[in-house]
């Protein structure tokens, strides 16, 4: 007969924890490393991280997002007008205040490109191209595409897209993902990839929600989405934000038509006065 030893309760409460790392680290290590003989321990030894993607905490989230910060810095090119960043950072910091996540250490960054364009990776990045400042007809606009792109990053839509990527490509079959892994899928569905059609209609409310609390007319996301369906040829942002019509007819059914014109942000001409530094 075979026996099965047990635990006392209080030594459960840390063992199956810290087997469970174990695991995660041994199916990693497994998948990344096939041709490598290098033990757990090793790994430890060696500060290797590893990112649980099903159970991440905020302060990992922060953490792997400034690494796929400094690697998109080496893709993209940073606008360095003081005046520009400090209204793009005022606008965000109002935005990040009423989120659905406002203790997260948001940064708002500026990307020289004349494409029309934002994009948003985990832990609080933001980034708005300068082609989107010019396009955008009011601070309103402005401020809904990056209530937008908040509303990924409150719904952690880029990790479950890293999770999703790791597993399609191989890389990892549990939870965990070696850090250097992790922030090499970030780079690329941050910058080349768009997002699902059920995360964009999520941003897409989540974002109008934010806009609201911030005080700004809610208006500006359907106006700012309709206008750029109208151009000519297709925006960058369109390539990896798929603003369909559907899209469209969902906001507006959110939005109170009454209340649709009402707040802040509307004023073009004070808007021009902000970017008129844009060079």
């Amino acid at each position: 007969m075979l026996k099965f030893f047990s635990l006392p309760s209080r030594s459960r409460r840390w063992f199956y924890p810290v087997l469970s790392v174990f695991v995660a680290l041994g199916i990693t290590v497994s998948s990344v490393l096939p041709s490598q003989a290098i033990s757990v321990f090793d790994l430890l030894r060696q500060g290797v991280q590893i990112f649980q993607l099903s159970n991440i905490s905020a302060r990992q989230e922060v953490e792997i997002g400034q690494q796929i910060d400094q690697q998109i810095k080496r893709e993209v090119r940073i606008y360095n007008n003081r005046d520009i960043n400090s209204y793009v950072e005022q606008i965000g910091r109002k935005l990040a205040a009423a989120s659905d996540r406002p203790n997260l250490p948001y940064t708002f960054q500026v990307v020289d490109d004349k494409g029309v364009n934002a994009f948003a990776t985990a832990g609080g990045f933001v980034y708005v191209h300068t082609g989107l400042l010019r396009t955008a007809d009011n601070e309103a606009e402005l401020a809904s595409v990056m209530a937008h792109e908040i509303g990924h990053i409150t719904g952690k839509h880029l990790i479950e897209q890293m999770r999703e990527s790791a597993l399609a490509q191989g890389v990892s079959q549990a939870a965990g993902l070696e850090r250097n892994a992790a922030v090499k899928i970030g780079v690329d569905l941050a910058l080349r990839r768009p997002n699902s059609r059920k995360d964009e209609l999520e941003a897409d409310q989540v974002g109008l929600r934010n806009l609201r609390r911030a005080g700004y007319a809610e208006s500006a996301m359907v106006s700012f989405m309709k206008k750029l369906l109208r151009s000519g040829s297709t925006p960058t942002f369109l390539s990896t934000h798929p603003a369909t019509r559907d899209r469209i007819v969902a906001l507006e059914r959110a939005i109170n038509p009454q209340r649709a014109n009402v707040g802040n942000g509307l004023d073009s001409n004070a808007y021009k006065s902000q970017i008129r530094s844009l060079s």
